[in-house]
């Protein structure tokens, strides 16, 4: 396996298609190169995985039932603007191919296209962004998105899925702060925790890492302080 294959076999992708066939041909085509590769039918479906799933790149077609791509890529890129962004369309007009621009679409493919070729391209971008998913944290700790690992002065610490959600969304922006309310849409969604269900799950994860690491701010929310 190569360099670039083993950064591809790291990566959680979310592809959004409501052609079945389509969706479901892709998932064997490419699929099995991922770490995880997850399907939604429309843009509110693909919005709501992507806040569930957390994925490290989104490929999407444009025209769906009711919440286009391009307007799932919209609040993506309001959520996570560092998310890689792919398109596949059979639209090729400038108007499209600029409104794609306008999202921050990383790469715009025109159907048909091939697989393989796509591929191709991901192994290229998997490689980029294992390169910058080394995050250093006040006082002393680092944070490994690429392998989703968290160390303090070289000794990992174990986390959940639901703490390394929290904690890459608050590193996704410098200065990002949680609220109550955020955490718990992130967090539980579909579902009313109660305030101190969050003060719970801060408590464990502080137990757990040092309460240096989640910081907070009165009238703020939550955050970590990255260097």
């Amino acid at each position: 396996m190569t360099r670039q294959q083993e950064a591809l076999k790291r990566l959680k992708v979310l592809y959004v298609e409501d052609e079945k066939s389509l969706a479901e041909m892709m998932e064997r085509a490419i699929g099995r190169h991922f770490s995880a590769f997850r399907l939604a039918a429309d843009g509110e479906e693909g919005l709501e995985l992507f806040r569930s799933f957390r994925p490290d790149l989104v490929i999407t077609d444009i025209t769906m039932p009711g919440m286009d791509g391009l307007e799932m890529g919209r609040q993506i890129h309001a959520i996570s603007p560092e998310t890689p962004l792919i398109v596949l369309s059979a639209y090729s007009d400038k108007e499209k191919l600029l409104s794609a621009i306008d999202v921050g679409v990383s790469k715009y493919y025109i159907k048909p296209f091939d697989p393989e070729e796509l591929l191709e391209y991901l192994e290229v971008l998997a490689t980029r962004l294992a390169a910058r998913q080394q995050v250093s944290i006040r006082p002393d700790y680092r944070y490994d998105r690429y392998h989703r690992r968290l160390t303090r002065k070289e000794e990992p610490i174990p986390l959940t899925d639901r703490e390394q959600r929290f904690l890459e969304t608050l590193l996704e922006e410098p200065g990002n702060f949680l609220d109550t309310a955020a955490i718990k849409s992130l967090l539980w969604p579909g579902e009313e925790p109660t305030d101190d269900a969050v003060r719970v799950f801060i408590n464990r994860l502080r137990n757990k890492a040092g309460r240096e690491l989640i910081r907070n701010k009165a009238g703020e929310g939550y955050y970590v302080e990255p260097v």
